[in-house]
């Protein structure tokens, strides 16, 4: 989708499709208070010029997202869609045109790919309208930001038989402008990634992608770990079917690393960093772990699985020595960890953890400001004994009836070494089961992507400044 900025009057832009917001604008158009009124989300009005769609949205960056959304989703056919600005609204050009340009290329996702036969069409231009050339650039990022988050949402809705490990290696090592390399966990000494992969006969992999642009400084280093698991069985502890059929997005913190490392070296911001992705399958069979079983981390220490369903941590803690190994200052995990932070927060807000508070507040902010929406978890020392196994140096579940999520970050606590470091745990916003009413729809949301861009690009100035 192409998005464009223009002075100009909606009607003079060969639109399939005029939008506005309701309210003074809208009228203006030609829409009756009727129509206004009866916007739940959407009322069309059919004018001489071409039909308007009445909008019904809050008067804030997450309204404009959204009705941009169901503008581009009305529009059925494809074609153009021309957006009337509208003057009134409490915020500046520059949000407006920003929320509009991402909600605009978010609301064209189509997961119906996997269909045969001809692939519906979309559309192709969104125009808004009443503004001036100088906020182009802006337009410009966020349709870029917008596009990269679906390339994060394409991967998790595809199905695991072709988002596999190697599915998921092959295309992110296609991005440009990024440098590839993947590494057999076995050979490397990554035992614990090793271990969880050796369930299934889809090869696991560490997959690190590097945006090392010229004449970016020493420091900070930024590393992105997302967990990457393709498909969960569960393993020996074997998941109910109401919750194995959602197990193909288990790999959303994997898709968001190495979508937001696409959009950052596409952006060229002036830092270094580094996607580390941990890709395999959990699957029940003769080679999988067992409970009880003790498994070799790449750090030394050693874990007795205690749960083989919670083989997310287990692969992160690998990837997470790796990437400090590898010189990262800076470290952020995201996974799809717990059910309990779904449980707790629901599909809305993802969980931020760290024992650096400057740090968490950072991640916190940066999914705020995106659109991402997160909140600050707690960690504490009294949480590190519930780890403590008879056999092992730790074991990789509490075996309590509480404190899930934050038992699981205390766990990746022992293997993020020194130096910032924050865990996001996804699971609620990452697939959605229904429509929340905003730019989403059904489905993978890309979670992560604008939060990722936005904390690089944030790290970035401060670098230079």
């Amino acid at each position: 989708m192409d998005i464009e900025v223009t002075a100009a009057e909606p009607s003079a832009v060969g639109a399939d499709l005029i939008a506005a917001g309701v309210g003074a604008r809208a009228a203006q158009l030609g829409a009756p208070q009727r129509a206004i009124a009866d916007a739940d989300p959407v009322a069309i009005v059919y004018t001489a010029a071409a039909p308007l769609a009445v909008v019904a949205l809050e008067p804030d960056v997450e309204g404009l997202r959204t009705g941009a959304a169901r503008a581009v989703r009305a529009c059925r056919g494809g074609g153009t869609v021309a957006w009337a600005l509208e003057a009134s609204l409490p915020l500046p050009v520059e949000e407006q045109v920003r929320a509009l340009a991402e909600g605009a290329v978010l609301g064209s996702y189509d997961a119906r790919r996997w269909r045969s036969g001809e692939q519906p069409r979309g559309v192709q231009r969104f125009v808004i309208c009443g503004c001036g050339d100088d906020v182009t650039p802006v337009a410009n990022r966020a349709a870029l930001v917008a596009r990269w988050t679906n390339a994060a949402r394409e991967l998790v809705d595809a199905p695991p038989n072709v988002v596999s490990p190697a599915g998921l290696t092959e295309r992110a090592a296609a991005f440009p402008r990024l440098r590839a390399e993947t590494i057999d966990p076995a050979a490397a000494g990554l035992g614990a990634l090793a271990a969880v992969g050796a369930s299934s006969p889809a090869q696991p992999l560490l997959l690190v992608l590097r945006h090392e642009p010229p004449g970016a400084p020493a420091a900070p280093r930024l590393a992105l770990v997302g967990k990457a698991v393709t498909f969960d069985s569960g393993g020996y502890f074997l998941k109910p079917q109401t919750d194995i059929i959602r197990q193909k997005a288990d790999m959303a913190g994997g898709a968001a690393v190495v979508a937001a490392l696409g959009a950052i070296a596409e952006l060229e911001l002036p830092l270094s960093v580094t996607g580390v992705v941990p890709a395999c399958e959990n699957m029940l069979s003769g080679t999988a772990m067992r409970p009880t079983d003790v498994v070799r981390t790449a750090a030394g220490l050693t874990v007795e699985v205690t749960n083989p369903d919670a083989e997310g941590r287990l692969i992160l803690a690998d990837a997470l020595w790796y990437a400090r190994r590898d010189g990262a200052t800076h470290l952020v995990d995201l996974a799809t960890l717990t059910g309990a932070l779904r449980a707790g927060m629901g599909d809305v807000y993802g969980g931020v953890f760290s024992t650096d508070e400057l740090w968490r507040d950072a991640v916190v902010e940066a999914g705020n400001a995106s659109g991402d929406l997160a909140w600050p978890w707690p960690l504490h020392p009294r949480y590190r004994p519930l780890l403590d196994s008879t056999v092992a140096d730790l074991r990789n579940t509490a075996g309590k009836s509480f404190g899930f999520p934050i038992v699981a970050a205390t766990f990746l606590q022992q293997f993020a070494g020194e130096g910032p470091w924050a865990h996001v745990d996804m699971l609620g916003p990452a697939l959605l089961d229904e429509d929340r009413g905003d730019a989403f729809g059904r489905g993978a949301t890309g979670y992560g992507v604008r939060m990722l861009i936005e904390l690089a690009a944030r790290l970035s100035a401060e670098a230079r400044a």
